[in-house]
């Protein structure tokens, strides 16, 4: 009955990497360092374990111990902070970093809220299973004997507290309930089949998952706002080139931290890449060149994105 449910139903678009496009995209995404070398080693132990196997046997062919506590993660990732903090973008384009890396062909599946169903009973189980199951036998065919894995599939869940909200609330409702049972199952399922395979999860509410997903986490990745140095690097990285000068620059930076008199929090990633930078440019095409004052102005008037209030963690 899984089977039936078409890809379309489940997933919202496939992304197949290494690809151009979700590279550049990647490489844009200024002050994620950290985060990028983390998901990128995780996502690489997770789909494809002959690597580590391969470094093990070179460095400490005798700590087997240690491959066998790495491997024996469920594989699944949280990306977790506020809204406009990169998640979602560097869940959408890793892939390809890690496609590299490896040298395989990386499938992602983005899971589409429409998985939630209408309502009715044990629809929203049965979306999940199938999505699960397309998961698995897509997998399943990319596995090795050699353990070294010909491909590997991603399935990546935005907006993961919609899907898997903790059951200890005593609103949830029992399809819900259901549908987070479904979840960790297929989870469970991936995991015990050792197939190249890895959910990455993103929430702007870590607090508010079920606790049995939040346990299964190979790791939790948190994205906090930019700080002053990041949104140098940012606003540097789009308008040096464009003849602004560091003073013009510096006074960007300040204006999108947090006010004295005003907001206590600063700018978001996609603040200044979405908002500020190409409010920018139109505001000076086609009449003429941008300017560091006008750009100042631009930043002083705009008001950033107010942070996301987890009301679970009450």
């Amino acid at each position: 009955m899984n089977q039936a449910q078409p890809l379309d139903a489940l997933f919202e678009r496939r992304i197949t990497y290494p690809d151009f496009e979700p590279q550049q995209r990647l490489a844009q995404l200024i002050g994620l360092d950290d985060q990028k070398a983390r998901l990128s080693k995780i996502l690489g132990l997770l789909v494809n374990p002959a690597g580590i196997s391969q470094w093990l046997g070179r460095h400490h062919p005798d700590a087997l111990g240690l491959l066998d506590t790495v491997l024996r993660r469920p594989p699944l990732v949280i990306l977790a902070g506020d809204v406009g903090s990169g998640k979602t973008e560097l869940a959408e384009t890793i892939g390809d970093a890690v496609a590299r890396q490896e040298k395989i062909d990386i499938t992602l599946f983005p899971l589409s809220l429409s998985t939630r169903g209408q309502g009715r009973v044990g629809e929203m189980t049965q979306l999940l299973s199938a999505a699960f199951d397309h998961t698995f036998d897509a997998a399943k065919t990319l596995k090795s004997e050699s353990g070294r894995a010909r491909g590997a599939v991603i399935m990546l869940v935005d907006e993961a507290d919609a899907l898997a909200q903790s059951r200890e609330s005593a609103q949830m409702h029992h399809e819900d309930r259901a549908g987070v049972n479904a979840f960790i199952r297929g989870v469970d399922r991936l995991a015990n089949a050792k197939l190249p395979a890895a959910v990455i999860m993103c929430t702007n509410r870590l607090n508010a998952l079920d606790p049995a997903v939040r346990r299964r986490a190979a790791d939790v990745l948190e994205f906090d706002r930019p700080g002053d140095d990041q949104r140098h690097h940012a606003i540097h990285s789009h308008l040096a080139d464009a003849g602004f000068s560091e003073k013009a620059i510096n006074a960007l930076v300040a204006a999108t931290g947090p006010r004295k008199g005003g907001p206590d929090y600063g700018f978001t990633y996609s603040d200044l890449t979405q908002r500020l930078i190409p409010n920018i440019v139109l505001d000076a095409y086609p009449a003429g060149p941008i300017s560091g004052e006008r750009a100042l102005a631009i930043a002083t008037a705009m008001k950033p994105t107010p942070p996301f209030i987890d009301r679970s963690d009450g």
